[in-house]
């Protein structure tokens, strides 16, 4: 594997761990809680998702041949929530991912050197991907946080549990070093 397909790769891993990340967030709360903001200032889980995918959609589609802001985005309209249910925020998250995936699958390596446009200003192809890998992660740690504090004490933690970080290292110091691979069945699960 050649440097570019490495990346293509490496980077497919983190959009796919912090897809996983915000499931798992979401799946911890109430379809209510989805809607709920903690001030006007704020913006709901619904509201982040709808942003997410208004982003994903105007970004990754057809994304080498024309602008990532698309003239056909309302972007302030993504700040509106007029989400109803469950089903509709994760129908949203699903077909930003979706869009995301199928645009980083019909990549070739050679491509990542190419020049792309985002509010008609050039990006490499690895520029704009980095651009997104900052921004969704950003908004991913949004909806954990939220999550957190609309479970008031009744999360189940994401990562290394609080205060568990010393029993976490000693397991992981009594194995074997490895490379961290995911395997094509865990790659299944994250998506």
């Amino acid at each position: 594997m050649n440097t570019n397909e490495n990346y293509l790769a490496s980077v497919k891993k983190q959009f796919l761990y912090y897809k996983m990340l915000g499931e798992k967030a979401i799946d911890q709360l109430e379809p209510g809680q989805l809607f709920q903001a903690t001030n006007e200032d704020s913006n709901s889980i619904a509201t982040i998702v709808k942003h997410l995918h208004g982003n994903m959609l105007s970004r990754w589609t057809n994304f080498l041949n024309s602008d990532g802001e698309k003239v056909w985005r309302t972007r302030d309209a993504e700040f509106e929530n007029d989400l109803t249910g469950k089903s509709q925020v994760m129908d949203r998250w699903n077909a930003g991912w979706a869009c995301l995936f199928t645009a980083l699958d019909s990549l070739q390596p050679e491509q990542l050197s190419a020049i792309i446009y985002i509010r008609n200003e050039g990006h490499t192809v690895i520029d704009a991907i980095n651009r997104q890998l900052a921004h969704y992660p950003y908004h991913v740690g949004q909806i954990v946080y939220a999550a957190k504090m609309l479970k008031k004490g009744e999360w189940q933690s994401l990562s290394i549990p609080k205060n568990k970080s010393n029993e976490y290292n000693t397991g992981k110091f009594a194995q074997e070093k490895a490379v961290r691979h995911f395997t094509d069945e865990e790659l299944k699960k994250l998506q």
